[in-house]
């Protein structure tokens, strides 16, 4: 276990040197980004839509107030900027296929602007009762051509840099070294719509050292405990559908882990374009929804920078009462289990004597516990040690809301708290939260037996089925009382 007190994790893992180029196969990108850090593409375009729409209004506004139109040039230009998003959007201006070049997208936007000349002129024929202001239409026209064509440029570039850089591509590994695999493989070779990272079989005396160039990394148990697994977005499992037994094997194996797990269907004809992201069945409970994970990112940085601001304060006074109470840092950083297993530094206010801290938790807090110092039973009690954790949550590590994160081999008696369950992995299918539905339904504190894990991870398992974001600003709301009420739990 690495000394928590040492510099924060990457958000990035390197490539080992001892793999080599061959090992990394032709999809690895030199550094692999977490999972909780991807982006979709389609998610992002939108954001470029909004954006674009504020600043089509904001340019036409803008010379509508300088320049005081007449109606018969107000009408043209208002239905020509109005005209312009739905115009970028038909022509697929914000679809940013992959592998298509700047000037491609460059004869989208024009394209698009040739569509607004057209409205324009037919706004001029039908609104113009005098002579129409060209000039004016003109330098608007212009004014908007400029600023779009700008917009695009850094679009197109975000998006490129976004892929090449691994935060825009879905990182997969794959199942058994099957013809199957191999299907899948060349699709991908030829869409890029995803990257490849590895191939797993049980059959390892019969399992090629790779597969199209993608290196065979080991059997199964290797891949539950492997360290690309943080970074990887789904498990293709590409045995033949109908070979139900093993399927069902395999599926049962591989339910430990918080990835989402998928069977590849079959194919009887030749893989079309982004066959291989389309072409897959859905076996574990693990999803994923971009619209509810960017509303819950938002959430977070919203109301995070909205907390940090109002508690500063607040921590400064807790930072210099533990200054006074104790010798050692003011902070604590523990390696704790963050979405899909990512190994994260949470930060708390130390509670503990320096010398007596258990960066491993392999014995949990206790009532009376000699290790905590004076200043820590009180941060203890009132959760003020967890503010801190506000740092996590706008780093994007965390969320507001979700399970709470367990240090990495946390003991429950003489056993670690992840063997006891089989489902204890199922909580890692979210960011691990400030807050949540297990704290405010009684279950805070150390899990120091087998039943308290249990019904941790239940509450924490049934939050993640249940999660929405009015669900979230409930549990935000009802944690202060939550804690104010309850003076028998441990903290």
């Amino acid at each position: 276990m690495p000394d928590v007190q040492a510099a924060a994790p990457r958000l990035v893992i390197e490539d080992e040197a001892v793999e080599g180029v061959g090992r990394r196969g032709p999809f690895r990108p030199g550094r692999l980004v977490p999972a909780r850090a991807r982006m979709r593409v389609r998610s992002l375009s939108r954001l470029f839509r909004v954006f674009d729409g504020l600043v089509f209004a904001g340019v036409t506004a803008a010379a509508i107030a300088i320049a005081r139109p007449t109606p018969d040039v107000f009408a043209p230009m208002v239905l020509g900027a109005l005209s312009l998003l739905p115009a970028l959007y038909l022509l697929e201006a914000y679809t940013f296929h992959r592998r298509e070049t700047l000037g491609r997208q460059a004869l989208r936007v024009s394209a698009a602007f040739g569509v607004v000349g057209v409205v324009v002129l037919l706004a001029a024929l039908i609104f113009g009762r005098s002579q129409v202001d060209t000039a004016l239409l003109a330098s608007w026209g212009i004014a908007l051509a400029v600023v779009t064509a700008a917009l695009h440029v850094a679009w197109w570039r975000a998006v490129d840099h976004g892929r090449r850089d691994g935060r825009l591509t879905p990182n997969v590994v794959i199942v058994g070294a099957t013809v199957n695999a191999e299907r899948f493989i060349r699709t991908a070779l030829a869409t890029g719509d995803v990257n490849v990272l590895g191939v797993f079989d049980d059959r390892a005396n019969r399992a090629p050292a790779q597969v199209l160039g993608v290196p065979v990394l080991g059997d199964t148990g290797s891949l539950l405990v492997h360290h690309i697994m943080p970074c990887v977005d789904r498990v293709i499992i590409a045995v033949n559908s109908t070979a139900q037994a093993r399927v069902g094997q395999l599926v049962e194996r591989l339910e430990v882990l918080p990835n989402p797990v998928s069977l590849f269907i079959d194919l009887n004809r030749e893989a079309q374009r982004n066959a291989s992201l389309a072409h897959f069945v859905d076996l574990s409970a693990a999803t994923t929804d971009a619209r509810r994970a960017f509303a819950k990112r938002a959430q977070d940085l919203v109301i995070g920078s909205l907390g940090l601001l109002a508690a500063a304060p607040v921590m400064l006074l807790v930072a210099l009462a533990i200054k006074l109470d104790s010798p050692g840092p003011v902070f604590f950083r523990q390696r704790r289990h963050g979405f899909n297993n990512e190994a994260i530094l949470v930060w708390k206010f130390r509670s503990m004597r320096h010398e007596a801290a258990d960066a491993k938790a392999s014995r949990q807090v206790s009532a009376n516990d000699d290790r905590v110092t004076k200043v820590g039973k009180f941060i203890r009690k009132t959760s003020l040690d967890e503010l801190p954790q506000l740092f996590n949550v706008l780093k994007g590590e965390m969320s507001m809301v979700g399970p709470r994160p367990h240090a990495i081999g946390m003991k429950s008696g003489d056993v670690e708290s992840e063997k006891l369950v089989a489902r204890y992995a199922h909580r890692h299918r979210m960011k691990p939260g400030v807050t949540g539905w297990a704290a405010i339904n009684g279950s805070r504190g150390p899990v120091d037996t087998a039943r308290l894990v249990q019904e941790r991870v239940a509450l924490d398992v049934e939050y993640i089925e249940r999660q929405s974001f009015w669900l979230d600003l409930y549990i935000i709301a009802m944690t202060i009382p939550c804690l104010l009420g309850d003076r028998s739990a441990v903290r």
